[in-house]
């Protein structure tokens, strides 16, 4: 009988495709929805490129709530626990976005080790294992923990380190068979499955479209989101992962670089990607007065904070594709799927 897999958070950009994944390795695949009526939405996105063939069942679950999650885990083995809280970077209250994230992880963990559940592999984030300031250069691994606690530190990379410590120190107090496992991903790209969440693929879509007028000086470690759920099974199913962190970024690339990827690769369709680069004082003065949006962007500037995956290589044999080919991949399905019109 195949084993059962838990993937949390099914509408999601990274869930969609780690179901997708599990289905064509032959798993059975449970998911989460916060209500009923996001089940139609799952499986139109996963059947794009896998036919569920009744092995696709749904939970009703929320993050930010109790009910629902022990039935969630009931007969699971494995947990892909990728889902990320709604909430959003309120400067007045960080505790908005922390909160969610931190309690949900915990409630997804409290539900799996009641259940006996094997493994539970956690999506933290690169950051997460980053200088605190990002005035500080260099390559950093998995030993390194952001430090929650520097007033700088945007509410984001709070969220994600508290939560992940969070994991961690709750299965330091639990014993039993449930063994926890983490992965840190930079910035995910690569293809969609549905125009209905597309994550942090927007970046991509709003210089396709014209709708950013210039290029900020940020650097970006791309991950494509199919590598990514490949690091996840694997980290899943191999014994060499129980109770390890995994850093998994790709390329440091300037987001100018990735301007000239899609104006050289794309043709006619990348005649409005943005080639002036915004001096650093504009988008600072803009996050001032304009944009507080920005403000989450600003201590990047010009910054080339990068991460080791040779430990996600050495354990898992795991290796990203090049980031020209996930930026283009990227585009292209969102070209595919008319989902530039409405950025």
């Amino acid at each position: 009988m195949a084993e059962v897999v838990l993937v949390t958070g099914g509408s999601g950009y990274i869930a969609g495709w780690c179901i997708a994944e599990l289905l064509r390795a032959g798993y059975e695949v449970r998911t989460t929805v916060r209500d009923e009526g996001k089940r139609k939405a799952v499986v139109d996105a996963v059947s794009t490129v896998v036919d569920p063939a009744g092995r696709l069942g749904f939970a009703v679950a929320d993050l930010t709530a109790d009910d629902g999650w022990d039935a969630a885990v009931k007969g699971v083995d494995r947990v892909l626990h990728v889902a990320s809280p709604l909430g959003g970077a309120d400067p007045g209250n960080p505790d908005a976005i922390i909160a969610p994230a931190r309690d949900g992880a915990l409630r997804v963990l409290r539900a799996a080790t009641g259940a006996g559940v094997r493994r539970v592999v956690m999506t933290s984030a690169a950051n997460a294992a980053s200088p605190s300031s990002y005035a500080t250069e260099g390559v950093t691994d998995e030993t390194l923990w952001t430090d929650p606690d520097d007033p700088t530190l945007i509410p984001y990379r709070r969220s994600k380190t508290l939560a992940e410590r969070a994991a961690w120190d709750f299965m330091d107090g639990h014993p039993g068979p449930t063994e926890l496992t983490t992965v840190l991903p930079g910035a995910v790209f690569g293809p969609i499955l549905t125009t209905g969440n597309i994550g942090s693929v927007g970046i991509v879509g709003r210089m396709i479209s014209g709708a950013m007028s210039g290029i900020p000086r940020i650097g970006l470690e791309i991950v494509d989101v199919r590598d990514l759920v490949d690091i996840h099974i694997r980290a899943m199913t191999s014994p060499d992962a129980a109770g390890q962190r995994f850093l998994a970024t790709g390329e440091f690339t300037w987001m100018s670089e990735m301007a000239r990827i899609l104006r050289d690769g794309l043709g006619a369709d990348g005649r409005r990607v943005p080639t002036r680069q915004v001096p650093d004082f504009v988008v600072r003065i803009a996050a001032r007065f304009r944009d507080p949006s920005l403000r989450e962007i600003t201590p990047a500037l010009g910054r080339r904070n990068r991460h080791s995956t040779e430990k996600a290589w050495r354990v898992l044999g795991w290796q990203p594709r090049p980031a020209r080919e996930t930026v283009l991949d990227c585009a292209r399905s969102l070209i595919e799927h008319r989902a530039v019109e409405n950025i």
